[in-house]
């Protein structure tokens, strides 16, 4: 089954979390695909990963760029795995669908969205059902992450 890991967003935006997450997978020698909810979701965060940093370069592409088979991240809306990505960021609402051929699926959600809080609780159940390890992990006032459940 694949690791699951709910990530609850409280005091820093998606788009300050997501490139450190993806740079940790990076190390690790794992590819990644980010699904977002949306066409135009995709394209902002495709801009953020570009000058997130100015000291640091996340590779990263979409189907647009080429090859979605060379891109150690490739970044969709659609429910598939062309990098051959052994991690899948959901984003924005995006759903987890067939969260099988990965080892960890990372799902991120706006603690101050109570729609988000909503669907979060509902993949939550959802995915434990399915018999996926899942916890919950909650930003502190720092900044950290605390495991939570």
């Amino acid at each position: 089954m694949t690791e699951v890991l709910f990530y609850h967003l409280q005091n820093a935006p998606l788009e300050q979390v997501l490139p450190q997450l993806l740079e940790r997978s990076l190390e690790r020698g794992w590819r990644a695909i980010v699904r977002a909810g949306g066409p135009e979701r995709l394209d902002a965060l495709n801009n953020v990963l570009w000058t997130y940093s100015d000291d640091s370069f996340l590779p990263h592409g979409t189907l647009d760029d080429g090859p979605a088979a060379l891109e150690p991240v490739f970044l969709t809306v659609d429910d598939e795995n062309p990098n051959n990505a052994n991690v899948l960021f959901l984003v924005d609402g995006a759903a987890p669908g067939n969260i099988g051929p990965y080892e960890r699926c990372v799902l991120m959600f706006d603690g101050r969205d109570e729609a988000a809080l909503a669907a979060a609780r509902e993949h939550w159940k959802t995915l434990k059902a399915e018999g996926h390890d899942a916890t919950y992990w909650q930003q502190s006032p720092e900044g950290r992450w605390e495991k939570k459940a």
